[in-house]
Order: structure tokens, then sequence, then C-alpha cells
């Protein structure tokens, strides 16, 4: 435990090097400014659309930043003319005021930390969502489509759009397997803690004496790789076409279009049937076989790390269970943060940000007392 002195020096030194960062990150984004103000970068897509983007994600922080500046500088401003003023009426503003900004203030300078957390560099890529059936039976297949149709919602009042990959049916509804891609703004960093064993408790349909049954599905949230991420050596591929099955009561196409992908190195198949031909569901296949390769290096990556919080945060372990949907007590249950809302049925209906909100703004959190080695 530090001392009351101890304390202040360290917030001082968090201070003190958190606005170094500002100032650094503030001299970058006039840099970037003026680079794409000249002719030849300009002329050069590539480097013109990597400083754009570069650009844009300052511009977050800098906004804030000068916010901030001129927040502080009002208040100092407003402490200075409540010395010299003497009507009381004007006193009494300026006091208003300085209790607005001394608020703010605050607020804004912990904005501004968590701005500064190194940002995770998939968070705005695409993914692919699967979500498969575990233990319980039908009643598992029945839990994964319902699922599958809440992150949609959630996923259209985001304004994100979903394709599906392949639909597995269970034997009595619902289904057994279901692979989709999202596309859209940011879609990994609100997903990525997704992945896990989501349980169900509920009484099952079939259950006549009204006993509550346990159930699981697995949530797995892949990001999308770059082609140029992953190397293939297509020696190393089999693919394989055929007639498209039932997918999830959706037409089913007459000709040979669906296409599974098998990679023999890693033992990964993709089984891609929903495009419209076969050359679509052959892009598909390799986009998710892309995705599945490269979390297998980060997967290799992450447990060589000797940082064992570095694993725990953004990975999503899809082996832990995370959540606990209770049906009869309309109460979800987020293990990993001790969070417990009784909104089950809102959140099956899209609002996932209920539950996604709460877990960002914790691994936020942990992250910014790594970055500051608070302890």
């Amino acid at each position: 435990m530090r001392s009351d002195q101890d304390r202040i020096f360290f917030e001082i030194w968090i201070s003190q090097n958190m606005f170094s960062k500002l100032n650094e990150v503030e001299s970058r984004y006039e840099q970037v400014n003026l680079a794409l103000q000249k002719p030849d970068v300009a002329s050069d897509q590539k480097q013109y659309r990597k400083l754009m983007k570069e650009l844009s994600d300052l511009e977050r922080v800098v906004s804030v930043y000068r916010d901030y500046k001129k927040k502080q500088a009002t208040l100092k401003e407003n402490k200075e003319l409540l010395t010299a003023e003497s009507d009381n009426e004007m006193r009494e503003m300026i006091k208003e005021e300085i209790r607005d900004l001394e608020k703010e203030v605050p607020e804004i300078e912990q904005q501004l930390k968590i701005l500064l957390i190194p940002k995770d560099p998939n968070d705005d890529k695409n993914i692919i969502l699967e979500i498969r059936a575990g233990a319980g039976g039908d009643e598992a297949s029945l839990f994964a489509e319902e699922l599958f149709r809440g992150y949609g919602y959630y996923a259209t009042a985001q304004g994100w759009k979903v394709e599906m990959v392949s639909w597995s049916d269970g034997n009595v509804g619902g289904a057994k397997e279901i692979i989709a891609s999202i596309s859209g703004e940011s879609v990994y960093s609100k997903l990525k803690y997704e992945s896990g064993v989501h349980r169900v408790q509920r009484v099952p349909k079939t259950e006549s004496a009204g006993r509550v049954h346990t159930s699981t599905v697995t949530v797995a949230v892949i990001h999308e790789a770059d082609e140029n991420e992953v190397k293939i050596d297509m020696k190393d591929i089999r693919i394989d076409v055929m007639r498209s099955g039932g997918a999830g009561g959706q037409s089913v196409n007459k000709t040979e279009s669906a296409v599974r992908v098998t990679h023999y190195p890693s033992g990964i198949a993709v089984h891609c049937q929903e495009g419209k031909s076969q050359g679509m569901n052959k892009e598909t296949a390799f986009k998710i076989l892309y995705a599945k390769l490269q979390q297998i290096e980060e997967d290799r990556v992450r447990k060589e790390a000797s940082d064992a919080r570095l694993e725990q945060i953004g990975t999503g372990d899809r082996s832990e269970r995370i959540r606990t949907y209770n049906f009869p007590q309309t109460r979800i249950t987020d293990h990993r943060i001790g969070l417990t809302i009784h909104q089950l049925n809102e959140v099956m209906s899209g609002k996932f940000e209920n539950l996604i909100d709460p877990l960002i703004a914790h691994f936020q959190a942990e992250a910014l007392k790594k970055q500051t080695g608070a302890s």
C-alpha cells in the first residue's frame, strides 16, 4: 500500500507522462496533416490511404485533448475573474461555470487515459461468427439459433452487414452449427469478448414435469485476416464442390455451388454453401480459412508470452464458460466480471450492449491499470 505522499507523487508522474504522450500525438497529427497536402503523397494512393487512416485515429485523441486544454484554460480564466469581480450576481454565474468545469475536466482526463491505451490492431476488422450446439442435445440447438438471431438484431442496430456462410439444422429445429460473416465499423472491437461457452438454463418445451435443464453453446469470434498475413501453399489444399443442403429455412441451390476447402497441414475444413455461386462460396471459404490460420498463429504467440494477464485480456478463450442465461428468472450473468442483469428478453431481442459495454469498460480499466503500473 502506498503512503499518501507516494500516491500523490505517483499520480503526478502518471499525469506528466500522459500529457507528454498527448503532446506527441498532437505533434504527429500536425505532421500527418502536412504530409497529406504534398503532391507526391496525394498521387500515391496506398500511402495516401495509410496516412488518412492514421489521421482518423489520431483525430479522435487530438479533438478530445484540445477540448480538454480549452476547458482547462477557461477554468483558469474564470478563477482569475472571480478574484477580480465584485458584482455578486456575476460572481455567482462565474462560480456556477467553475463548478461545471471542475466536474467536466476530470471526466475528460479519464477519457484521455482510455484513448491512450494501445489499440488492438484487429479492432476495426470484420469477423467470422461461429455458433455450435454443445451439451444439451436438441435444447442446445434451439438456443444456438436464438443466440444467433439475437446477435443478428444487435448487428442490424449497429449498421453492420450479416452474411450467412453455412447452417446445419438441428434434429427438432434450431441449428447444430451456424457460421456467418459480419462486416461493418469496429465489429471485432464490440464482439471479441463473446467467444466462449454460453450456458442456458430453462424448461424445454418437451419437458412435461417443468424441470429446468442446462444446455450450452460455444461461440467463436474470429477476426478476418489479410491474405498477406497468412501464406497458404495451394499444394496443401483440397477443394470439393457439392450440392447445397438445407440452410436454415432458406432456398436450396439446385446446382453444385457448395464448396468445401480442406487444409491438410492444419486439418481445417471449411464448408460454405450460402453464396449464389460456386466462385462466391470458394472465395468465402478461403476467407474463413485465412482467418482460422491467423488465429492459430496468434494463439501460439499468446501462449508463449510471459505476461499471463495479457493472455486474458481480449482473447475470449472459447473453452471458458463466460455467461449464463437463466430464462425462469430472466437473468443473465457474465462470470468474467461478475455482472448480473435481469434483462434477458431485451438482450435476446438485440440489446447486447447491456452486456458488451460493461465488458469493454472492464477490460479498458484492466488495460489502463497495466499501462500505468497501478496495483
